[in-house]
């Protein structure tokens, strides 16, 4: 049986001026990854990852772990929306270099209020209403996405691990259950770091097995290693 996995970043710096790096806690998420996967034998035939420092801080560690000499390609369908246009289309305050994580720091509740803005933002984008206000259009960006999963199913590896965020892995999920587009991102709030989904591939396309598991960080029986940013 050929199969996909599709990895989520560890945890990234919410906190921090630079998102696009993984925090102390993401660093060790993705080495626990690593070590459960060399516990189960298992070994990838083909890595790929999306063009974030975050995509390659964790495969790179986690790869180690597992003991898999392999040099990931970067594939650009891989990657996370652009956050900070999305958010500035809805806020023109936080288009500013550090606006956003400015802004934040003045809320009570920065995580509850970050995905209320979050929230708003992805559905204005995926609406399709306001496509000339953004780079990337929700129907182009989906298109990549899933273009590379095409690509990772017509490849001749068995065993495929794809090192990506939550927005492609919810993209792709939602395709696979033939779910309606614009709800597409409803499944990526519960994604947890270095959570895996599993796809199997053939030549009927793929098919979703299992969608956001995290063996390797319940075993650790310590709650805060699961997290969702």
């Amino acid at each position: 049986m050929r199969e996909l996995l599709l990895i989520r970043h560890g945890q990234a710096s919410f906190h921090a001026d630079d998102y696009d790096q993984l925090s102390p806690v993401g660093e060790r998420q993705s080495t626990l990854l690593g070590q459960w996967f060399a516990e189960c034998g298992a070994k990838p035939d083909l890595v790929a990852m999306g063009p974030r420092v975050r995509h390659r801080d964790t495969a790179l560690p986690c790869l180690q772990a597992a003991g898999v000499d392999a040099r990931p390609i970067v594939m650009p369908g891989l990657d996370e929306v652009d956050h900070v246009e999305l958010l500035a289309r809805v806020r023109p305050d936080l288009a500013a270099p550090g606006a956003l994580f400015a802004a934040m720091k003045r809320e009570a509740d920065p995580f509850r209020t970050f995905q209320q803005l979050f929230v708003d933002a992805l559905d204005r984008w995926s609406s399709g209403a306001h496509d000339a206000d953004y780079t990337r259009s929700w129907a182009d960006f989906r298109r990549g996405v899933l273009d590379a999963l095409q690509q990772l199913n017509e490849s001749k590896a068995n065993t495929i691990w794809a090192f990506t965020s939550g927005g492609p892995i919810a993209v792709i999920a939602s395709a696979l259950l033939q779910a309606d587009p614009s709800h597409a991102f409803e499944l990526s709030w519960s994604l947890v770091n270095t959570g895996v989904t599993r796809l199997r591939l053939g030549s009927r396309g793929p098919s979703l097995v299992t969608y956001n598991t995290w063996p390797h960080l319940e075993r650790m029986r310590d709650d805060q290693l699961v997290t969702l940013r």
